[in-house]
């Protein structure tokens, strides 16, 4: 069946919206990194799974393709991701790791180039330079007590580039590779990463938390949702219009935080979270108009 042209955007638009309030259930769980990660991967990925068996009409066919080296990069690429997520909002300011993570374009950009060989034009280059000082000044600026360099900062930062590189992949190899089912790549990744959190949390009696409801929510259905709609998305639809619709994560995920939690970001965070989000969405405009031109 032929999908309305704007089906892709929708899908990715939906999932955007529905990812942003994730940051917020994890502040709201009081969870560690590594018992998030469990909770996480582990309520995603077995529903995903459940769904899929429930659902797919080749289940054998899928698994062939499964076990294909496109379909085994995207259950690791989304293993990394979710392990990378949940460690860096446990230990950093949210804003910081989310402005990270909105550098998805720019790095499936240079993805599209390595792997597919499509161009990669100086505009690119440039948005990579602002968007790295962007994530640059809110790393670094001072906080209200003056303090320049924030160790934790750091570390969400670096976390949140994690995040962006395994996107990236995960929807570039997607689209190079149409035959890899969705629900068993992703559910798969997000399962052995809940089973990564579960032993690195010292066994299941240590998943314990006063507010498990918050994570359920995140993990049960914020998170299947979202990245499922995302990641198919980016078959109906060029991946840097899905990365500009997550852009609404990073602009809607800490006023969330903030109006839930009172965890306020730093003048120098929005400041730096502005020059990333403006400069990735004026490269992501220019980006389409100018396939528009060449297609007409």
């Amino acid at each position: 069946m032929r999908r309305h042209p704007l089906f892709g955007l929708a899908l990715a638009a939906g999932g955007a919206l529905a990812l942003t309030p994730d940051t917020l259930f994890m502040r709201w769980s009081g969870l560690s990194g590594v018992q998030m990660l469990a909770w996480r991967g582990l309520l995603m990925g077995a529903l995903l799974l459940v769904i899929w068996a429930v659902t797919s009409r080749a289940p054998r066919a899928e698994l062939r393709q499964l076990a294909s080296r496109p379909g085994i990069a995207v259950a690791l690429f989304h293993f990394l991701n979710a392990t990378f997520f949940s460690l860096g909002i446990a230990a950093a300011p949210v804003a910081v790791v989310l402005i990270a993570v909105a550098t998805v374009p720019v790095f499936a950009a240079i993805f599209s180039w390595l792997l597919m060989g499509e161009p990669t034009r100086p505009a690119t280059w440039v948005t990579i330079a602002v968007v790295l000082g962007g994530i640059a000044l809110a790393v670094f600026g001072k906080d209200a007590q003056g303090i320049g360099l924030n160790a934790a900062a750091l570390l969400g930062a670096l976390a949140g580039l994690g995040v962006a590189v395994m996107l990236a992949l995960t929807f570039v190899t997607l689209r190079a590779h149409g035959g890899v089912p969705i629900l068993p790549a992703i559910g798969g990744g997000a399962f052995l990463s809940g089973l990564f959190g579960v032993v690195l949390s010292g066994g299941p009696a240590a998943l314990g938390g006063e507010a498990l409801w918050a994570i359920w929510i995140a993990g049960g259905i914020i998170l299947p949702v979202s990245f499922f709609a995302l990641s198919l998305a980016s078959r109906y639809t060029h991946a840097s219009n899905v990365s500009l619709l997550m852009l609404l994560e990073t602009v809607l995920g800490p006023a969330w935080v903030w109006l839930g939690t009172g965890e306020r970001p730093t003048p120098q965070m929005v400041l730096g979270g502005t020059v990333v989000v403006v400069s990735l969405a004026v490269y992501l405009v220019h980006t389409g108009r100018r396939r528009m031109r060449a297609a007409a």
